[in-house]
């Protein structure tokens, strides 16, 4: 028996209303442009819109004009979509309290994660939306889940109860100390003054 290797995200597929609503929110409101349309091929009444979320994959949402948004949360019964978070650079992120404020779209505020930062909000349809900064750059050739996966070693090695800072910077470090080569006899940390 052999895996069937996932290589990252191919597209997220919504159920949507009518076909502006989507464009308003997902390009007005988070940035993604409309990239393409086309019918869904399975769905004769229904058109199907690509937006690119930031990093080239796609976010989908199939539309019906003789739907109309719903002002209820989506269902978060067990294998439902709880929510979908997406990347906003720090700048964005402390932008976004005020943008959605002069929208009047009702959010969580700022919610300390320990390793990012993020505010929750609903889109026009109930899906709950979280936007969420990373508080570190990984280093050079490695991602954000590598330095994710040497805190949590970090922090279960030290007992200690979720990812913090402190667990962040030491990951960075023993992530650098192990991938670059120095002249250096000791690498241990010194104080020269």
């Amino acid at each position: 028996m052999q895996k069937l290797q996932s290589q990252g995200v191919h597209h997220i597929t919504l159920v949507g209303a009518g076909r502006q609503t989507s464009i308003d929110f997902w390009e007005g409101v988070l940035g993604m442009p409309f990239i393409f349309e086309q019918p869904n091929l399975d769905k004769a009444s229904e058109s199907h819109l690509y937006f690119d979320p930031g990093d080239g994959r796609l976010i989908t949402v199939f539309t019906d004009e003789s739907r109309r948004p719903e002002k209820r949360r989506t269902p978060t019964d067990i294998g439902c979509v709880h929510h979908i978070a997406f990347a906003v650079s720090r700048v964005t992120f402390l932008q976004a309290v005020a943008r959605l404020d002069e929208r009047a779209i009702k959010h969580s505020g700022v919610k300390d994660r320990g390793f990012m930062d993020s505010i929750y909000f609903e889109d026009p349809l109930g899906l709950l939306i979280e936007l969420a900064s990373y508080r570190f750059e990984p280093p050079a050739g490695f991602s954000h889940a590598d330095v994710l996966m040497q805190a949590h070693k970090v922090r279960v090695a030290r007992g200690d109860y979720a990812i913090a800072e402190v667990h962040l910077a030491d990951a960075i470090q023993a992530l650098v100390e192990r991938s670059r080569a120095t002249l250096s006899d000791d690498r241990a940390p010194k104080n020269p003054y």
